[in-house]
This record gives structure tokens, sequence and C-alpha cells, in this order.
């Protein structure tokens, strides 16, 4: 049986009959598509799209932020589900390598359908065509291939007999998945073929638990029983594996204390006496001061960024061993480790009782416990309310966390925001906190909120966001508008860059070119006054209910205001530039090695003094 459809019409054929099921739970892939039209794509997957309303399509405002929106709505899914993000040849394909990025850095699965230049050459250039003396056969596209898990150009309708499901099986990939990209020349997907019948039939993708090696499993637990003082770095795997009761009870026999990444925070409640918090740059002390003795180091689903190793200074015992337990193999053997190949549920199930009657003494769980309470007291210290104005941005976390409830989700993405959230956001709820951390794109926030909030309708998403990363991207606000889908954004203003100001200080850089001022007739720098942005004009322009907050009680009033509306909220606060929460390690930046400045040379110094805790894990 054949079936005659234009290459836009197949593709869309297809992806609409595309599920997934794992622990018996079956559902579709795709909840639709994302993007805008141009010349690119009209006629081929925009025609497709308007004789099939059962494959939504959503208008959003820029292409980055679609792929932003679908990113979220996979994070939130736990990578059991995403969107199609489709955008014509030329800037608005290019609009999306950023997100392409941002994607595949996290391993969330999305797939980008752009429109390419003509495949039959005749009418070359084409507008917005990049044309190379080199070869007759690129496009702008191509930049997409450094940036994506898998990337293919059809330049033959019959080509997407092959292509389509080997883009499902990246997409599906608990291995491999990321961005996907598949380029379609604009005159080919307006091209009709004689497709088979059975590309378009559903199709189930079984997600696979993969088990693990029985001797290299055993040999872990060898490893393991001989250790004093193990920990276990808990990161996103646990998470998508929906592993964090598996987690919860293989420490609680254990008595392994567990320490969260950024992607594997809420992995255990934050109150749990045997969890050490956040871990690594922004980690907390207790976290820190057992990495820095750990023996054994136990990281699941983690691949080890320099945040969660502190640049390689967080492990100091000289005998440390490393037991990596991951899906992917390339990052099981991250830090010299003994590497366990194997989905995080399936492999602490089996790892359990490979450990048998093992257990840690119980004055190290003691200690962990304490450690865990004395850090919560710390808390409420760092974010309690002064009464000073502007407030700080710790007492807008405090009070968020406190206001918020425990179901809430907050998100976040860049600034000096993550970093506090990481240590002092009281996570409850293994979703309850969504940050992009794995390539911090600025301007995640906003868009990101529209796709949380899609793949979470029965839970409040708090978006905390700077002022700076607003301005990168707010248009998908006018999205949640026309969409009905409403989410809460919190906005910090601090007229500046907080986090690189701080870091700018920290390495003698002295905040340069990190405020938001004019500029300065007399000295020829950015020392004027601050600029007048109006961001609750901004954000009702487009559409959002806006409350301004002026202080804390008033913030708190704002959230419980908002929860009640029906669109999107945006509450603004004035915070101070200069306060935010404390560091507890060492994070990497290098130093300028010659410089005029004194405070430039000052913090070489420390540069150099720090870099020495440096280590290879062979």
């Amino acid at each position: 049986m054949k079936r005659r459809l234009t290459v836009g019409q197949a593709v869309l054929e297809f992806l609409n009959n595309q599920y997934v099921e794992r622990d018996g739970k079956e559902h579709k892939f795709f909840a639709g598509a994302l993007g805008i039209f141009g010349h690119g794509i009209v006629a081929g997957f925009g025609q497709g799209l308007l004789q099939r309303p059962d494959f939504k399509y959503i208008v959003t405002r820029n292409e980055q932020g679609s792929v932003h929106i679908a990113a979220a709505y996979a994070k939130a899914k736990n990578r059991m589900g995403t969107f199609a993000c489709i955008s014509s040849i030329g800037p608005g394909a290019t609009n999306m390598v950023t997100g392409a990025a941002m994607a595949t850095i996290n391993r969330l699965p999305v797939l980008l359908l752009s429109g390419d230049i003509f495949a039959r050459r005749n009418v070359a250039p084409v507008l917005q065509q990049l044309e190379s003396d080199r070869s007759q056969d690129i496009s702008v596209n191509d930049c997409f291939k450094p940036v994506t898990r898998y990337w293919d150009r059809i330049n033959r309708a019959e080509q997407l007999i092959t292509s389509l499901p080997e883009v499902m099986r990246v997409l599906t990939s608990p291995v491999n998945t990321g961005a996907v990209m598949l380029a379609l020349p604009q005159d080919v997907q307006a091209e009709a073929y004689d497709f088979p019948e059975e590309l378009f039939k559903k199709r189930v993708w079984k997600i696979p638990r993969q088990r693990p090696d029985i001797s290299a499993l055993q040999e872990a637990a060898t490893i393991i029983r001989q250790a004093k003082k193990p920990m276990i770095i808990a990161g996103g795997g646990v998470i998508y594996s929906e592993a964090t009761e598996t987690l919860k009870k293989f420490a609680e026999t254990t008595g392994i204390p567990v320490a969260e990444t950024f992607a594997g925070k809420g992995s255990l409640p934050y109150n749990h006496p045997l969890n050490l918090g956040a871990t690594g740059a922004t980690g907390t002390p207790g976290a820190n001061k057992i990495s820095s003795e750990a023996d054994v180091v136990i990281g699941i689903g983690t691949r080890y960024s320099d945040f969660t190793t502190a640049s390689q200074t967080a492990f100091q015992n000289p005998d440390v061993r490393f037991v990596n337990i991951n899906v992917a193999e390339f990052d099981a053997f991250k830090e010299g480790a003994h590497a366990v190949t194997g989905d995080a549920k399936v492999t602490m199930e089996e790892l359990m009782t490979a450990l048998k009657n093992y257990r840690t003494d119980v004055a190290y769980q003691t200690l962990v416990a304490q450690l865990n309470k004395e850090w919560d007291k710390q808390v409420s210290e760092i974010c309690a309310v002064s009464g000073d104005l502007p407030v700080s941005q710790l007492e807008v976390v405090g009070t968020v966390n406190e206001t918020a409830d425990p179901q809430d989700i907050v998100l976040c993405a860049a600034g000096s925001l993550p970093g506090d959230l990481h240590k002092l956001w009281r996570t409850v709820h293994p979703k309850g906190f969504h940050l992009e951390y794995g390539y911090s794109t600025m301007g995640y926030e906003c868009a990101a909120g529209l796709g949380a909030a899609m793949a979470s309708p029965d839970r409040q998403i708090w978006v905390m966001v700077g002022d700076g990363n607003y301005l990168m991207m707010n248009s998908e606000i006018v999205t949640s508008i026309q969409e009905g889908i409403k989410f809460n954004i919190i906005l910090l203003n601090n007229g500046g860059f907080q986090s690189i100001g701080g870091l700018s200080e920290s390495i003698g850089s002295q905040r340069f070119g990190t405020k938001y001022r004019y500029r300065d007739a007399k000295t020829g720098q950015l020392t004027g006054d601050v600029l007048p942005v109006d961001y609750a004009k901004n954000a009702a322009s487009l559409g959002a209910y806006v409350i301004e907050a002026t202080d804390i009680p008033s913030l708190k009033a704002a959230m419980l205001e908002a929860r009640k509306q029906t669109r999107t909220t945006v509450i603004t606060v004035n915070t101070d530039l200069y306060k935010c929460g404390p560091d507890f390690a060492w994070w990497e930046v290098p130093i300028a090695e010659v410089s005029e400045i004194d405070s430039v040379q000052e913090a070489y110094q420390k540069y150099i003094e720090n870099k020495k805790k440096q280590r290879y894990y062979l």
C-alpha cells in the first residue's frame, strides 16, 4: 500500500504516530509543533499543519524561544515527550542554534525542522542563501552539526523513509538524546511521493532500562564495601530515570550520604538526614567537607561538570576512588572511575543486593545528619529578612521558597540566582527544581516557563529571573497569553549583571562593564545614572498581569495574588546588585597573568594557590 503525500505532510503524519513507553506507561511523544512561518516552510510544513489540526501548532515569537519551550517541556516530562520546532531557512534557522546547543548539552530531546536552500539549485542564490565558492552543498543549517546529536538533509523525498526512524531512535535514546536536526529544502518539502503506508503506522518506542554487566556490578560492590567514608553524587540521571525512591532506599539501606548536582537537586528531600545538599562550586559546607574526605565517590547519573567537581578540587582524599553509574558509557568512565553502565534505577536495585549487609558507621551517619541540620539553620539565617531596601536576592529566594507550595516548581537558568538556588532552595519534590545549568542560557527562563507549564498544568511555575536575562528574551510571554497557559515570573531588577559583576570583582576586574548605566561624558565609562527601564510597563505591554512589589511583605502578598490569576503574571521587585549568597568552594576562571591593576595582581596570587588543589583522577 502506498500513500501519496508531500514531504512536509509526510513528516507530520509520521511524527503524529510516534509513541513512547516505559514501565508500561504509553503516550504520544510529540505534543505538537512550535515555530514561525517563513518563505522556506510556509508552503511545506505550513500547508501540512493546516490540514491536520490534531497536530497542534503554536506560534512563537522567537525561534530560539521555541527550542527553549520544547526543552523545558522535555525536562519536565523526564525526556518522555517534546515538541517539533519549525523554522525557515536563514535567520529563523540560525536563531535555533543556541537552543540546539542547550538541548544537546543538557541531553534533552528536541526536534528541529528547518527549511533549506533549493535542492535543484537552478534558482540559486535564493533569498537568505549563504553562498560558498567551495561547495554548492552547504547552507547555514550546516552550523547545527556540532550542536546536534543527529543531523540530516533530505534532498529526495524517499530519504525520509530511512531518516525518520533514525530521528526517533536518537530522540528516545537515554544515551544519545539531544537536539536532532532535519534540514528540508523548500522545493523538496512541497514535492509529492508515494510513501509506504507502513511508515505512518503507530509505533511505540520502548525506553529501555539497561541492566549493568554483572562483573562490573560485583566489582563496584567490592570497592564500596571497603569504603569508610563513601558519598553519592546524584545527577540528573537519577531524576530522568524516575529513580528518586530507589535512591532514597539505597541511601537508607547503606547509610551513604547524598549530595546533589544542579540537575540532580530534588533527588532526596532537602531535610532527609542523609542529604548533604548542593555539591561542588555552589555546594554547601557539609557537602564540600564530606567530598574533600570521601574515600569512594559514587556518581549516579552525573556528567561531572566543573561546577560539580569545583574545577577538580572537590575530592582531596589522596586515595579516593570513583564508582560511576551512568546509562552513557562516555560519562561512566569519567574521573578514572570504575564504570557501571546501566539505568540508574535498576542498577541501584541490583547494587543494593550485591552490597548485602554493608552499612556505614553510625558516627558517620550522625555527622551527616548534623551537617544537614546545621545547613538548614544557616539557610534561615542567610535568607532572613533584614528590612533594608532594596531587598537582597537572598531574601527574595527565601521568601519565594517559603510562600510557594511544596509541589510548586522554581525555574531558572543563568546569573547568580542558580548558585543561590542550588544551595538555598528547600526542595521536597523531584521535579520541584528546574534549573538549566548545562549551558546556563541567558533568556531561557521566560520561554521555558511556558514549556514547564504545559508539561505540569496542575502545578504553579515560579520563574525567577534577573533583569539581564529577562531582557534577553521575554517575548514568549505573548505566546503564553495567546495560548492561555499561565505561569509566574519573579523579575529581580538590580540594574546590571549581578553574577558576572561579582565574578569580575573576584578576579580583580572591578565589575567593569556589568552595570546598566549611562555612559559618563567625562570618564567615557558606563558609570553614569542607572538606566530608567520600566519592567512593569514592559511586561504589561506583552499582556501579562503585573504586580510591583516594593519589599518582602508586598512580595509575599504579590505571590498569593499571582496564584489566583489565570494569565501569566509578572512580579517585579528591585534588589541589591551586590548581595548574593556565600561561596564555600572554588571555581576556576583564568585570571590575567600580567596586569597593571593591583586588584588583578592580588586575585592572580589567590588563583595560583587554588590551582594547587587541582587533581587528575586516572
